[in-house]
């Protein structure tokens, strides 16, 4: 059975394969759903869009074993590869780490993986307002 290794929690946890991240993190008492830097964490873990990849709270960066996840949705796509208009606030396309960020929400569990919870996005960095 896959493991997951939850560092910034210090925490592993066995799943079954093809597991959903979010759903076995939930499950294990660990609050992916952290906001932006931190911001909004205690709200958010009731306030989110429940794993639908709407809201992307539940961002993670997974620093080892990527290719034991599925490939990335076409929500996950949008949200980090396709820059948007002004006023849409979840735009992720410029934050950085954009190719091992993935929704935890979206993403399923085939092999053992390390997952760092609420990665920091660089607001004031040369890429986001580029």
């Amino acid at each position: 059975m896959p493991i997951i290794k939850f560092v910034n929690e210090k925490r592993e946890i066995e799943v079954p394969e093809g597991a959903n991240l979010r759903a076995e993190a939930v499950r294990a008492g660990i609050n992916l759903n952290l906001g932006v830097n931190g911001y909004g964490s205690k709200l958010n873990k009731y306030v989110n869009c429940k794993g639908l990849g709407l809201c992307g709270t539940c961002r993670v960066l997974i620093t080892k074993g990527m290719e034991n996840t599925n490939p990335l949705t076409r929500r996950e796509w949008v949200k980090f590869r396709v820059p948007m208009p002004e006023p849409v606030p979840c735009c992720l396309a410029y934050v950085g780490h954009e190719d091992e960020m993935r929704l935890a929400c979206m993403t399923k569990v085939y092999g053992d993986i390390e997952v760092v919870s609420g990665p920091e996005i660089n607001l004031f960095g040369e890429n986001f307002f580029s």
